[in-house]
């Protein structure tokens, strides 16, 4: 189903330039210096492998929604899941376990197919077990969409590139269509869930999350979500669930608990 998405993209990106003269390289970040103002991206780990998370809230980190899947079509239990704000090094500046996690109530899991139409709502939070509450480390106001010919950056973790945060200060919007951001940012295995950000007025807000890879002509792109709308209605239906039913009949996964029943919630790692 990947061809499925390349026809989409061809169609609506069209001649547009993939790649800009403005854009910039990928820049680790490895000392306190360069991460500053960043502590608040982490990796995410969880038993075979790990994405890309960054705070929205003191309590809350949010990533994509295929990253909560297992390749089976399982949703992971949240114990399985360690939060590493702001890792360089081997050292972070803040560990957390996973207290419970939800996706997006219309993604549904294909493990060998990627569908726009779940791209496009392709969020996940994660309710962290202790709120990272340090002054240095301040959660992401979320922005409105980026428009095509939009700058943006994105910071990520990334296979070759596990252990400090990499970033891409310019890479561009080239176009948006049914929720789907197609961005010229240069992204990886473990890039899944990278907050994509407006830098404009020097606050970096968060407008999408890498959600895949694809192909344009030769060049390499990356796909995310339309952010705003879709994470409003993934806080609000978190907002609306009570403790965890048993027989999986409700959507939050908590620390010890699985998810066997077929539940539909779901997506492919990168």
């Amino acid at each position: 189903m990947m061809k499925h998405v390349l026809i989409a993209i061809l169609a609506w990106v069209g001649a547009a330039s993939v790649v800009s003269a403005q854009e910039t390289d990928l820049r680790k970040l490895e000392t306190g210096a360069d991460v500053r103002g960043w502590e608040a991206v982490g990796r995410l780990d969880f038993r075979d492998g790990f994405c890309t998370a960054a705070m929205i809230r003191d309590n809350l980190i949010l990533t994509a929604a295929h990253c909560v899947y297992t390749d089976a079509g399982r949703i992971r239990d949240a114990g399985e899941f360690t939060f590493s704000a702001g890792l360089r090094s081997g050292r972070a500046e803040a560990t957390r376990g996973v207290h419970s996690l939800v996706a997006h109530p219309q993604y549904e899991h294909s493990p060998n197919s990627i569908e726009d139409k779940n791209v496009a709502v392709d969020i996940a939070v994660l309710r962290l077990d202790q709120p990272i509450r340090r002054s240095r480390i301040q959660p992401f106001r979320v922005d409105e969409q980026p428009s095509q010919g939009d700058q943006i950056g994105v910071v990520s973790y990334g296979r070759g590139r596990s252990e400090a945060p990499s970033l891409q200060e310019v890479c561009s919007v080239l176009g948006r269509q049914t929720g789907v951001v197609v961005m010229t940012c240069d992204v990886v295995q473990g890039s899944s869930g990278s907050p994509v950000f407006t830098l404009g007025d020097g606050a970096p807000r968060i407008v999408s999350v890498v959600s895949a890879i694809a192909q344009v002509g030769e060049n390499k792109v990356s796909l995310g979500t339309s952010l705003r709308e879709p994470l409003q209605t993934l806080l609000s239906h978190f907002a609306s669930l009570g403790p965890a039913r048993p027989g999986g009949t409700q959507r939050v996964m908590r620390v010890g608990e699985r998810n066997d029943t077929g539940a539909k919630f779901v997506r492919p790692n990168n």
